[in-house]
Protein backbone atom coordinates (compact mmCIF):
# COMPACT_ATOMS: atom_id res chain seq x y z
CA UNK A 1 0.00 0.00 0.00
CA UNK A 2 1.55 3.41 -0.94
CA UNK A 3 1.55 6.01 1.52
CA UNK A 4 0.07 9.30 1.05
CA UNK A 5 2.21 12.38 0.78
CA UNK A 6 2.33 14.72 3.69
CA UNK A 7 1.15 17.58 1.38
CA UNK A 8 -1.75 15.76 0.23
CA UNK A 9 -3.10 14.96 3.41
CA UNK A 10 -6.18 16.35 5.04
CA UNK A 11 -4.97 15.47 8.70
CA UNK A 12 -1.71 15.68 9.71
CA UNK A 13 -0.06 14.25 13.16
CA UNK A 14 1.92 17.04 14.96
CA UNK A 15 5.55 16.01 13.36
CA UNK A 16 3.79 16.18 9.77
CA UNK A 17 2.04 19.50 10.85
CA UNK A 18 5.90 21.00 11.93
CA UNK A 19 7.79 19.81 8.83
CA UNK A 20 5.04 20.42 6.26
CA UNK A 21 4.02 24.40 7.81
CA UNK A 22 7.81 24.85 8.55
CA UNK A 23 7.02 25.30 12.34
CA UNK A 24 9.12 26.07 16.09
CA UNK A 25 9.13 22.85 17.58
CA UNK A 26 9.19 24.99 20.72
CA UNK A 27 6.41 27.35 19.70
CA UNK A 28 3.89 24.73 18.43
CA UNK A 29 4.47 22.57 21.44
CA UNK A 30 3.59 25.37 24.13
CA UNK A 31 0.67 26.26 22.14
CA UNK A 32 -0.80 22.36 22.00
CA UNK A 33 0.31 22.70 25.87
CA UNK A 34 -1.83 25.65 26.86
CA UNK A 35 -4.41 25.73 24.45
CA UNK A 36 -7.50 24.43 25.64
CA UNK A 37 -10.23 25.57 22.63
CA UNK A 38 -8.18 25.54 19.90
CA UNK A 39 -9.86 25.22 16.89
CA UNK A 40 -7.41 22.87 14.47
CA UNK A 41 -6.97 20.03 17.04
CA UNK A 42 -8.88 16.70 16.95
CA UNK A 43 -8.86 14.51 19.37
CA UNK A 44 -8.83 10.54 18.33
CA UNK A 45 -8.74 8.40 21.38
CA UNK A 46 -6.31 10.29 23.19
CA UNK A 47 -4.08 11.35 19.92
CA UNK A 48 -4.56 15.38 18.82
CA UNK A 49 -4.44 15.85 14.99
CA UNK A 50 -4.11 18.61 13.24
CA UNK A 51 -7.24 19.67 10.67
CA UNK A 52 -5.13 21.02 7.81
CA UNK A 53 -7.55 23.68 6.33
CA UNK A 54 -8.40 25.10 9.54
CA UNK A 55 -4.88 24.93 11.04
CA UNK A 56 -4.25 27.06 7.50
CA UNK A 57 -6.70 29.82 8.63
CA UNK A 58 -5.13 29.82 12.35
CA UNK A 59 -1.56 30.02 10.48
CA UNK A 60 -2.91 33.74 8.86
CA UNK A 61 -3.56 35.11 11.72
CA UNK A 62 -0.69 33.78 14.14
CA UNK A 63 2.54 33.86 11.64
CA UNK A 64 5.31 33.82 14.59
CA UNK A 65 4.53 29.91 15.00
CA UNK A 66 7.30 29.47 12.06
CA UNK A 67 10.68 29.04 11.92
CA UNK A 68 12.99 32.33 11.72
CA UNK A 69 15.24 31.81 8.68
Amino acid sequence: MKKTAIDEKDILNQEETIVLFELSRRKFYKLLKEGKDIPFIAMYGSRRLILRTEFTKYLEKHPELRRRT
